[in-house]
């Protein structure tokens, strides 16, 4: 089969290897639908964000690798051994992170916990490829109503589920979002599901606000057209939002905020808040942390997202309550493209995209 595979950062080539061999408790899949996500897309180039010591050392001891592919909808083509929830036929998506199964926690039957399993894309061949091997455990049955497209969004809107099960919000609880990129316009609508009151979010790029308003924000700041911080502190009687989404930090280098949104996501929760961390920056910064402590502010990270939190996305998006359509702005046909795709990905705001570029490899569902 052909498979992309990487022989050092930013050194990308389609190759012919031999296709996987069905296991027990595995399926094979032809994949349809596949995206980089920003981290990989980051990281392809040499970017540091999470995991960039691990993929720098496969990259010097394993080379030629496959690597990156967790977002994305494939059709299951032959079902090994024991798997008892999927028939051939089946579109699925899939989590990205796995139990490892044998540590205390998962022994202790807190899977949702571990952090020793392998990461589809990372330690296990993802989807960049004609055919792959995927674990049932990783798996979700996507449904009829569904794109293909929007499928492969579901792994980072179960991520996005967890932030905002994180963040507990009360019902009628002020939210603020930094950042309208794919995951910051998800924990938008799913804040919105969750009981949210007044919604505000913010963005520099005209487009990405467009969008935002479209998919329910009450308030969307253009950060370059006004202080943001001033914004949400006088929409919410100047206390600060209850919440609030930082998704917008990481590399200046591929257009994203740097720590800048970090510290004006401190200045706009209220005292006693939430400030949920959801983007990666790739090096440690400087925290005023005797701020969080006299402002008693609570500065949380989200779960890792489980079986549970993929299921509900099917519900979401198939019911409509959750849209992505509108996020989809770049796909491309044909897995030649997939360098293409990486690099739209790692410059969004260079090409206009909202969410990551999508390769269609297959036809399947449009």
């Amino acid at each position: 089969m052909k498979a992309w595979r990487f022989y050092d950062f930013n050194d990308l080539r389609l190759d012919d290897i031999p296709a996987p061999q069905i296991r027990p408790g595995h399926v094979l899949v032809e994949p349809l639908c596949v995206q980089p996500s920003v981290t990989e897309a980051q990281l392809a180039l040499g970017v540091r964000t999470l995991a960039y010591d691990k993929i720098k050392h496969r990259l010097e001891t394993e080379a030629p690798v496959q690597l990156f592919g967790h977002e994305f909808c494939a059709r299951i083509v032959e079902v090994g051994p024991n798997v008892t929830r999927f028939h051939v036929g089946d579109r699925i998506a899939a989590r990205a992170k796995l139990p490892c199964g044998t540590c205390p926690l998962c022994l202790s039957e807190r899977t949702n916990l571990c952090r020793r399993g392998p990461i589809i894309g990372f330690q296990l061949p993802g989807c960049f490829a004609e055919l792959a091997i995927l674990p049932e455990i990783a798996l979700v049955k996507v449904d009829d109503c569904i794109s293909d497209s929007e499928a492969a969004c579901l792994q980072s809107l179960s991520d996005s589920v967890a932030s905002v099960e994180t963040a507990d919000i009360q019902l009628g609880d002020s939210v603020a979002v930094f950042g309208q990129g794919s995951m910051g316009l998800e924990c938008l609508q799913i804040a919105r599901l969750c009981g949210a009151g007044l919604v505000i979010s913010v963005d520099v790029r005209p487009e990405a606000c467009a969008v935002s308003k479209a998919l329910g924000a009450d308030h969307a700041l253009n950060a370059r057209e006004c202080d943001p911080v001033a914004v949400i502190r006088d929409l919410t009687g100047g206390n600060g939002a209850d919440v609030v989404f930082e998704c917008a930090g990481g590399s200046p280098k591929q257009g994203l905020a740097g720590h800048q949104t970090l510290n004006q996501a401190i200045d706009a929760v209220r005292s006693g808040g939430k400030i949920i961390g959801v983007s990666w920056f790739g090096q440690p910064l400087e925290l005023d942390v005797d701020t969080l402590r006299e402002r008693s502010l609570r500065y949380l990270f989200p779960d890792i997202s489980t079986l549970a939190h993929l299921e509900y996305t099917v519900h979401a998006v198939a019911s409509g309550r959750v849209r992505l359509k509108e996020t989809i702005t770049h796909v491309l046909d044909g897995l030649d493209k997939v360098p293409q795709a990486f690099e739209i990905t790692a410059n969004k705001g260079k090409y206009q995209a909202i969410n990551p570029a999508q390769v269609v490899i297959r036809a399947g569902k449009g």
